[in-house]
């Protein structure tokens, strides 16, 4: 009896842990290599939650095709996870790898590092591709198993807006395409989505993760057959589906029916599709499948079979949230019992499916989850809502409730696009928040956490980026192709559209993908830094927020707290 009862104590200890254990993805050390200048090569690698907290390293570089690995550092590498190699040469290819050392042993660690040195400053290595083409969005995950993140990405840059309003809706010249590359800028393989998807970023939701968790991300899609054009262009019948590729080959695995039109009432409402992921029961990955923002709106949670696990409506008790959705979906433990909910717009929904709250709001551009305020319990969420508002167009709530914690007293119209959060200066603590009207307003915001308004100034026009650059806690902002200091001064000007901001590769601060005709850049910060923080992609919100980032509008990946 004293046994069973030990054993059931032991379980309850280790239950609550259990909910949190959600599965990390294994990957490597994300060594990136980078021309500094003549004779100066950066080099940054991954911090891993696994590392102990003694771990040091060591870096070793040899030459591309011929010799062995010799060490470059004279004392293993302490305090951070970057090395600036002064010893290099210029016109030479080299490759660097990362070893660890624990209380005087030294480990191998998977991941290596090409660089052509170069006699100047160049913070970026670059993917060509296939075709010259420009590419709409880009998708991150592990295709092949290495523990290296590879790019999945959908071109032509077009997009195809539902509304009927005149000069929204285009014919699409062309299906999109997507093509997987490998971590080193191997082409790996198309998939040709078809004329049943218009290219446009409702029509065309897909998703890179490893939900079946066999150790390679899958990618999931909207798909249809045929081509069920209209002689102008539209897609107004045949059948829906979501599609399973294989990540490494493009493989069609398997196939399901997409949520159907039934209660929508037209194609402007219809048109509008969104993918994501939630560790709904906070072990295993779901996948999310939704149609629909502006009136009726349904939500289903998938299992790793792509068996249905819950389906919500919003209709018979639930009807007065119609209408509240958002321009993307939300993965979030907003509750913090160990478990994701979504946040579909102004709304939440619970891991089981059943409301948390609403806002009444309306429908939302722009949202963002994260601990803005350092000073109040959990989460909050800001918003900018699309939709005319007396007041409170652009607010802070709290994320467990839905309560509006501040918000602006006056009217707005059509707050607009994606706003930007950060902590932008040491000024104010917690997370500065900025968002801009559109469609006839003139209004721009910048708050603190508290609710403070900055500043009601044009700063950054309407979409622009925070990232982790330089080697403070503050961000940066990306604007107008220019790396920026809240105080204005520039850090280092980019080439191309940008795509995602993430730290997929390197140490703890983030790389700027962006587009170029027939190339993908990432840029990737070759200033040293003196601090060890373990990589955000093993953050479960920002790992949520990355997965979101190859459907609906790209909202910037935010750290949570855990």
């Amino acid at each position: 009896m004293k046994k069973c009862l030990n054993v059931f104590i032991l379980f309850s200890m280790l239950f609550p842990l259990l909910l949190n254990a959600q599965i990390n993805e294994k990957i490597d050390r994300g060594v990136v290599a980078l021309n500094v200048d003549e004779g100066k090569v950066y080099v940054g690698w991954r911090l891993l939650k696994s590392d102990p907290e003694n771990v040091a390293f060591n870096v070793y570089r040899k030459d591309k095709g011929f010799g062995d690995f010799e060490k470059v550092n004279i004392s293993p590498v302490i305090a951070s996870t970057n090395y600036l190699d002064t010893t290099s040469a210029a016109g030479h290819g080299y490759i660097y790898k990362i070893t660890t050392t624990v209380k005087g042993q030294e480990y191998d660690s998977p991941g290596e590092a090409y660089v052509f040195t170069l006699s100047g400053n160049q913070p970026y290595y670059s993917i060509k591709l296939k075709d010259q083409v420009e590419l709409k969005r880009v998708g991150i995950g592990d295709l092949d198993g290495d523990g290296a993140y590879d790019f999945v990405i959908q071109h032509p840059d077009f997009n195809v807006d539902p509304y009927f309003r005149p000069g929204y809706w285009k014919r699409s010249p062309e299906p999109y395409k997507l093509d997987a590359y490998s971590s080193k800028g191997k082409f790996m393989w198309r998939y040709d989505m078809g004329w049943a998807i218009e290219t446009g970023t409702w029509y065309s939701p897909y998703m890179v993760f490893d939900i079946d968790q066999d150790g390679r991300a899958e990618v999931y899609a909207k798909a249809g057959a045929g081509d069920p054009r209209e002689m102008d262009g539209h897609v107004l019948e045949g059948s829906e589906h979501l599609v399973k590729l294989d990540g490494q080959t493009g493989e069609l695995l398997q196939r399901t029916d997409w949520l159907s039109k039934e209660g929508f009432e037209s194609y402007n409402y219809w048109s509008r599709n969104f993918l994501s992921i939630a560790y709904l029961d906070g072990i295993a990955p779901s996948l999310i499948m939704q149609r629909g923002t502006y009136t009726i709106i349904k939500t289903m949670a998938m299992d790793k079979n792509l068996g249905p696990v819950w389906l919500w409506e919003s209709k018979g008790q639930y009807k007065n949230y119609r209408g509240q959705g958002g321009h993307a979906l939300m993965t979030a433990d907003i509750d913090l019992d160990g478990k994701d909910e979504l946040v579909a717009g102004t709304f939440a929904l619970d891991d089981d499916g059943t409301p948390m709250w609403r806002t009444g709001l309306g429908h939302n551009d722009a949202g963002y989850v994260a601990d803005f305020d350092p000073d109040r319990p959990g989460y909050e969420i800001f918003y900018g809502i699309e939709s005319r508002s007396p007041k409170n167009g652009v607010c802070l709530v709290d994320a467990k409730t839905g309560e509006i914690i501040w918000g602006y007293e006056g009217s707005t119209n059509h707050v607009h696009s994606q706003g930007m959060v950060g902590d932008l200066t040491t000024e104010h603590p917690g997370i500065e928040c900025y968002a801009g009207e559109a469609k006839g307003g003139d209004k721009f915001f910048l708050y603190n956490a508290k609710g403070q308004r900055l500043s009601d100034e044009n700063l950054w026009g309407l979409a622009p980026r925070a990232v982790w650059w330089d080697a403070d806690e503050q961000k940066e902002i990306c604007h107008q192709n220019k790396i920026l200091e809240f105080d204005g001064e520039e850090k280092l000007q980019i080439e191309g559209k940008v795509l995602i901001v993430a730290d997929i590769i390197g140490d703890w601060r983030e790389e700027i993908v962006t587009t170029l005709p027939g190339e993908l850049r990432i840029y990737s910060t070759n200033i040293m830094a003196d601090t060890k923080k373990v990589t955000l992609m093993q953050n479960h919100l920002y790992r949520m927020a990355v997965a979101d980032a190859s459907m609906g509008y790209y909202n910037s990946p935010q750290v949570g707290f855990k």
